[in-house]
């Protein structure tokens, strides 16, 4: 296992929709090499474009700071449904350092994927859980916090973010 460079924005790769995964056993090490980076990031999701390989795959441990760790690899994930009731958060993004962003999503969803022996799993997820998921979701679909802010906020998070570099 090892580190992978997390792409910081406005890396082309990032903008891109990922491919969906045809063989699980081919991705271990990437997933492997996923939560390292997550973790050493330190974040609490990851998504494979974030480290240049655009399949659609992600890992999260929403918990792991504050306690144990509870590590889930999602492949090929899709969300099946979601909860009519929205919540506003400030999102951080590791391929945008140093940035939070006020983004809406629904409070809830469920969430259908492959996990790493291959086998189809379904979970409901809730609060930041639910956040992270989406947001990691996103990435597979080249989507940033960026591009779910108004023009006013995408210019100044961006004028801060350029300040930052």
């Amino acid at each position: 296992m090892s580190l992978r460079e997390i792409r910081r924005w406005p890396d082309p790769v990032l903008a891109k929709v990922c491919a969906p995964v045809e063989d699980v056993a081919a991705v271990r090490t990437l997933v492997d090499d996923m939560f390292d980076t997550m973790y050493a990031a330190p974040g609490r999701g990851l998504a494979a474009p974030q480290v240049g390989v655009l399949l659609r795959v992600f890992v999260m441990d929403v918990g792991w700071k504050e306690g144990a760790k509870t590590p889930l690899a999602c492949i090929n994930p899709r969300i099946v449904t979601a909860s009519e009731s929205l919540h506003t958060g400030d999102e951080g993004c590791l391929s945008i350092p140093g940035v939070m962003a006020p983004v809406t999503r629904p409070d809830s969803v469920r969430l259908a994927y492959t996990d790493m022996d291959g086998t189809a799993q379904v979970v409901d997820l809730e609060g930041f859980a639910a956040t992270c998921a989406q947001h990691e979701m996103d990435h597979l679909d080249g989507i940033v916090t960026f591009d779910r802010l108004d023009a006013a906020a995408r210019a100044a998070l961006l004028a801060e973010y350029e300040a930052q570099a």
